[in-house]
């Protein structure tokens, strides 16, 4: 099996394998390698082993060198530089009058072009924006408009939970992402309690959506009748993940509320048949879909 050495650029969470070239890496570890884009920077987040060839997207290129003193300094500079970058960036912008906002800029490692990342509701004509920031920078010029999660990837922030967004603490790739999920785990359909920051559906909402499709499948349905080791009651509300079920019993002189475990109560009508509806999306949840 091939040996690879895993590769994280920039602020991505992505990982790209690379040849390690007999080097010996550590995780954190700088190197310099050659990309579809030039040769660029990037950090080490696997160290090298075997991995299977269908995992490996060919050619699989080498590693050109552990990055040096000399490449972190030059790395430092161009941090240096953004600040700046960005400051005359959104200047010409306002003297062009652009339906746009700019949310980043990048040098590439070698120095040959400088990347803008924006954000905007349409289409943006910058071509002349493209020509003033080649006269100030002396340098090819790249403009690249990017979507809101990325815009939320790239600047992090805290999500709702408290937490480092997903997207720019862990995640390679976006989840996918529906409102059947949030109905499946009973989670209310109001958009400030369904949505990050970026505006869309929170990625976390599928994490444990699978748990509970296949939980669903056993748990009574809300308002229906079930059998229990105290007689026949109706549910009014289940817990998922404990996987309880609470029940209103008839008494004497009126109903009392008992908690039966989902293996003690037999059920008519299950949870998922209920869940199998549509959901019915509303303008205000329909914004949060991409």
């Amino acid at each position: 099996m091939p040996i690879i050495v895993g590769i994280k650029f920039k602020k991505t969470n992505k990982v790209y394998y690379f040849s390690p070239e007999n080097l010996e890496f550590s995780e954190g570890d700088g190197v310099i390698v050659e990309t579809a884009r030039g040769i660029e920077y990037g950090t080490v987040a696997i160290t090298p082993r075997e991995v299977e060839e269908n995992k490996i997207v060919p050619p699989l290129k080498p590693v050109m060198r552990k990055a040096t003193a000399e490449d972190y300094k030059k790395l430092e500079e161009q941090h240096a530089k953004v600040p700046q970058a960005l400051e005359l960036a959104n200047e010409k912008i306002k003297k062009h009058n652009l339906d746009m906002k700019l949310v980043d800029v990048e040098y590439t490692f070698d120095g040959n072009k400088i990347i803008f990342y924006f954000t905007s509701d349409g289409r943006v004509d910058f071509r002349e924006l493209v020509k003033d920031l080649a006269y100030v920078f002396k340098i090819r010029i790249e403009l690249r408009q990017i979507g809101i999660r990325d815009e939320c990837k790239m600047l992090g922030g805290l999500a709702p939970c408290g937490r480092e967004c997903c997207c720019s603490s862990h995640l390679s790739e976006y989840s996918k992402v529906n409102i059947k999920m949030a109905k499946n785990q009973g989670l209310s359909l109001n958009p400030s309690k369904i949505s990050g920051l970026c505006g869309r559906l929170m990625c976390c909402l599928e994490y444990e959506n699978e748990h509970y499709i296949e939980t669903a499948k056993r748990m009574p349905r809300i308002s229906s009748e079930v059998a229990t080791p105290e007689g026949n009651g109706i549910v009014i509300y289940n817990n998922m993940l404990k996987e309880i079920v609470k029940v209103k019993l008839p008494v004497k002189d009126g109903y009392e509320i008992k908690d039966f475990k989902l293996s003690d109560v037999t059920a008519k009508e299950t949870l998922a048949e209920e869940l199998e509806k549509d959901v019915a999306i509303d303008e205000s949840i329909k914004s949060l879909i991409d």
